[in-house]
């Protein structure tokens, strides 16, 4: 799969909060507490599974963080943009906010 260009990931739906990092992209979710960020963080786990694409999480008690790349691929792809766009939305229906 081939990698994109910022302008190539910032053309997809959603993905405002993510910022590219190197060879990845990652995005940091207020979560205010460690339950919720519990909960973020099951949903992630449950959109990785079924996008096959598993992304690096850090669950603090104030947020979770969350970075994206396609090893395979030595970048961002697609992939990763589809990724980021469903874990910002699950975050928003959460009630959770990027930052």
């Amino acid at each position: 799969m081939d990698t994109l260009t910022t302008d190539q990931f910032r053309a997809f739906d959603g993905v405002e909060h993510w910022r590219f990092d190197g060879d990845a992209v990652t995005a940091q979710f207020a979560t205010g507490d460690f339950a919720t960020g519990a909960r973020l963080f099951s949903a992630i786990a449950e959109l990785a599974e079924a996008a096959n694409h598993h992304p690096d999480v850090t669950v603090t008690y104030p947020r979770v963080q969350v970075l994206l790349t396609s090893h395979d691929s030595g970048g961002v792809t697609a992939k990763d943009a589809a990724l980021a766009a469903a874990i910002s939305r699950a975050a928003d229906q959460l009630g959770i906010h990027a930052g």
